[in-house]
């Protein structure tokens, strides 16, 4: 087993009033060679974003963008035509293949809003762009993981990309212990605790720490304290 851990403290950081942002990888002004990504995983961004304000539109292509609001809501606009609301408990995938525009604000102007914006090298260049959303809510398993992303005609639970990646989120009780087993032999895993204390083999992780893990067949995995855990398994190669 092969493992890296990026503490939480050790992420790249800005703020723009507006935006108060963590990245786990190097993106926009910040750059780390030693974090540019793992395997297909590209970009782990932890934003926060003030009440009425956001993104402006803006161009993607040939990027899986998978997007998570943890506290309030997102309205998102986009060059396909889609319009709406993303709200916590929710998620969205967005393929942009060969291009698309789009925007991300906070709707309410009395509160903020929290989410991971999560970007997948796809296994497919210049796909037709493609949108879609929902609620995991309807797949939650209590103190269990349950499947919100996986590759296209992989299963019917959660929502499928352009890649051989499954995310599992996980909300853990205190004194749960259990394993995930890899799909494929060529994947790793990157953890990343979004609340909570959670071990993985002997290696203590907490709020917002992640840790990439390779060259295994599976993950132990003991919680602490009652957690949320977002498991991504993606190719290293």
């Amino acid at each position: 087993m092969k493992t890296i851990i990026h503490k939480a403290e050790t992420r790249g950081h800005a703020n723009h009033g507006w935006l108060d942002t963590h990245h786990t990888f190097s993106f926009a002004n910040y750059y780390n060679p030693e974090r540019i990504h793992f395997g297909a995983l590209r970009v782990l961004n932890d934003d926060w974003i003030a009440g009425g304000q956001g993104f402006g539109m803006h161009p993607h292509d040939n990027m899986e963008i998978v997007t998570i609001p943890l506290r309030g809501d997102v309205e998102h606009k986009d060059s396909m035509g889609n319009k709406g609301v993303i709200q916590s408990g929710e998620i969205q995938v967005m393929s942009a293949g060969t291009g698309v525009f789009h925007s991300e604000y906070n709707p309410n102007k009395d509160k903020d809003t929290q989410l991971l914006q999560i970007w997948v090298f796809p296994d497919k260049k210049n796909v037709k762009p493609r949108y879609e959303q929902i609620s995991y809510e309807t797949i939650k398993k209590p103190n269990e993981f349950y499947q919100i992303v996986s590759p296209e005609g992989a299963t019917t639970e959660g929502m499928w990309i352009h890649q051989q990646a499954w995310f599992n989120l996980g909300d853990l009780a205190k004194g749960w212990e259990g394993s995930y087993e890899l799909k494929r032999k060529e994947s790793g895993v990157y953890a990343f605790v979004i609340e909570g204390e959670v071990t993985i083999g002997d290696t203590t992780l907490h709020r917002r720490d992640g840790m990439g893990i390779w060259d295994t067949d599976k993950l132990d995995i003991k919680i602490n304290t009652d957690s949320k855990l977002l498991l991504m398994e993606v190719p290293m190669q």
